[in-house]
């Protein structure tokens, strides 16, 4: 890419706290926002969930609001120009069903941004990383000057009978491509990152391409070959002018099932990825579905700013074809660039790389 595009965090919203400073200590001490939660399931069972305990009823306009709430200490005051924003979501409010599930979405952000254009990203659990691609195009197209990414999903009994019922929920905190995994653990969050033109914080970081594409493999079951994600991760390197042995950490999808986790194994492999420092977030704040792409892109500048390569929760023994270097301990390493990449239901892959300036 010719002109610069950068990524600053703005807002984070977990189990684990509402700023990007509580989130660090978490991180660095190893600590999980999963919790049991009792009769949380089908027919009473109880779950292991990232849940904000704080919200007790409407918890997506909840999170949404706490999230927009928080950007109004950081947002830059020199966002004059053409600013836009995008809101990854894979359901919405689901409590506005059968009506459209999005119109809070809209109307709460119009709230804090009258002005500005909302475009609504749903393509199950890749959204995150779509949007903040889709952000960089507008502003490479000069459509936009600044765009407002918002990675947003809520714990629901929809959502978590679901994925009961594939059979994808794990019995305890889940364990990202550990040999005993069993199973993802859901939850819950608000990130919102700005994606602008003009470096406009310290923690600013230059996003150097990404790209998505679809392998159409199942509608919820990842390709055995990893084809889709092989394709989006070469045509990332190919777009941003790096290669593989340019990336210091790879923020996996990590979702602890035993098909996505073998899968992304292989894709890596196939990429000469397998050596380079790698985790899945998944056992911090669980699997936030159209959130994860934004809150693991946040942790993941927070990686680069703090030089800190954060340990993959849950994982003691490889339990994939391809043997990946899983981070196991917190460990101080200069981290200059990220790869970012993502996979969900029915056969969707996205990949991004994040760089330092300099």
């Amino acid at each position: 890419m010719n002109k610069s595009v950068y990524i600053q965090y703005l807002s984070l919203v977990t189990p684990l706290g509402t700023t990007v400073e509580q989130h660090l200590e978490a991180f660095r001490n190893g600590s999980s926002g999963i919790r049991i939660a009792e009769k949380s399931g089908f027919q009473d069972s109880s779950l292991p969930l990232a849940k904000r305990t704080e919200i007790t009823s409407n918890r997506y306009d909840s999170l949404l609001r706490e999230g927009l709430e928080n950007i109004q200490m950081t947002l830059p005051g020199n966002t004059a120009g053409k600013i836009a924003v995008i809101v990854s979501s894979t359901k919405g409010n689901l409590d506005l069903l059968p009506e459209d599930a999005f119109s809070s979405t809209r109307t709460i952000i119009r709230q804090f941004f009258p002005e500005a254009p909302v475009f609504i990203i749903s393509n199950a659990c890749i959204s995150g990383v779509i949007a903040i691609n889709t952000a960089a195009d507008y502003l490479l197209a000069d459509t936009y000057d600044q765009v407002l990414v918002t990675g947003i999903d809520a714990i629901s009994e929809f959502v978590s009978y679901g994925f009961q019922s594939l059979f994808a929920l794990s019995s305890e905190a889940c364990k990202p491509f550990d040999k005993s995994r069993n199973g993802t653990t859901l939850g819950e969050g608000c990130g919102i990152v700005l994606v602008s033109k003009e470096k406009m914080l310290n923690h600013a970081v230059l996003y150097k391409g990404g790209s998505s594409s679809n392998d159409a493999n199942h509608i919820s079951g990842p390709s055995r070959t990893g084809e889709g994600l092989v394709r989006s991760i070469e045509r990332t390197f190919k777009r941003s002018g790096l290669s593989a042995s340019d990336i210091d950490f790879i923020s996996a999808h990590g979702t602890a099932t035993v098909f996505n986790d073998e899968m992304e194994s292989i894709a890596f492999g196939r990429t000469q990825l397998d050596r380079a420092p790698l985790n899945s977030m998944k056992g911090y704040f669980g699997h936030t579905l159209g959130a994860a792409g934004i809150l693991e892109t946040i942790m993941s500048i927070v990686s680069m700013e703090q030089n800190l390569l954060f340990p993959n929760l849950g994982f003691s023994e490889t339990g994939i074809s391809v043997p990946l270097n899983i981070i196991q301990h917190l460990e101080s390493r200069e981290v200059k660039t990220v790869l970012k990449t993502a996979s969900g239901f029915g056969g969707g892959n996205a990949s991004l790389i994040l760089q330092k300036e300099g």
